[in-house]
């Protein structure tokens, strides 16, 4: 398992807002290996999310789009992608992707392990048993998580075990879409969870706005959180299309002004 870690940090090293792997150092009697990773200054999400701005929020899940987009490119799902393994300096607006443990190589029609990603951050084709998913996995876990940045709901679908997780999602996109999704993939439920599942109408992102969330919500914010947080894991934006959302118009307009100046 190290052993994967350890090549997959080597072939994203240097990589866009990746975690860079310095050194493995093994221990003389227990030949238990550490990896030495570059220091980043973090800021415990559950007190840095909750002061950000909303340029703040679109500047951070643009640098984690670049991570994601870069480890893509190179065939490497990261599969655990949540605000726990994304270190942020905010005094130097640094971010940067960890914890690479449960990261894979993607080869098409491979099948997977559905035993990755933590609970609020599975997509649906982890908790329906859809073992041919692919990167965009790490889609999903991130619209999860900006889901929970615009709205102030931490975690935003927060189910006690996998199958309230599911129930918990169909509650939101609605039972209807789900049924669909099913039909596409020839998934069968577990009748226990059929049950469980029930009926429920798409819930409109609007609904989710109130005054102590309004300031970070805009109709792009809900465009482009309604492009990832998809049952179908091929309806999803990919990181490249992503990070063309005129969600990130400001920050792409920064950026290249940036560029100018240099």
């Amino acid at each position: 398992e190290i052993k994967r870690e350890i090549k997959i940090l080597q072939n994203l090293y240097g990589g866009p807002n990746i975690i860079k792997l310095l050194d493995v150092v093994r221990d003389d009697d227990s030949k238990t290996p550490s990896l030495i990773f570059e220091y980043v200054n973090n800021t415990d999400f559950r007190v840095l999310y909750p002061t950000l701005s909303d340029y703040d929020i679109r500047y951070y899940i643009f640098e984690l789009l670049k991570a994601l987009d870069f480890s893509h490119s190179r065939g490497i799902m990261h599969r655990d992608v949540k605000p726990h393994n994304i270190m942020i300096d905010h005094e130097k607006r640094q971010l940067r992707l960890i914890d690479w443990g449960l990261a894979e190589f993607y080869h098409p029609r491979m099948e997977y392990n559905v035993r990755v990603a933590s609970r609020c951050y599975k997509g649906p084709e982890l908790l329906v048993d859809l073992l041919d998913y692919d990167y965009s996995l790490d889609l999903w876990s991130l619209g999860c998580m900006f889901a929970a940045m615009i709205f102030r709901v931490d975690p935003f679908f927060h189910g006690q075990d996998n199958y309230q997780q599911l129930v918990k999602i169909t509650k939101v996109l609605g039972t209807e879409d789900f049924h669909r999704y099913l039909e596409k993939y020839g998934l069968r439920l577990d009748p226990q969870l059929e049950m469980l599942v029930g009926r429920h109408r798409k819930k409109p992102w609007e609904k989710f706005v109130d005054s102590g969330n309004r300031h970070l919500v805009s109709p792009e914010a809900i465009d482009f959180l309604d492009k990832l947080l998809r049952y179908d894991h091929q309806e999803r934006l990919t990181a490249k299309e992503a990070m063309a959302h005129p969600y990130f118009g400001p920050v792409r307009s920064s950026e290249s002004t940036r560029e100018n100046v240099q």
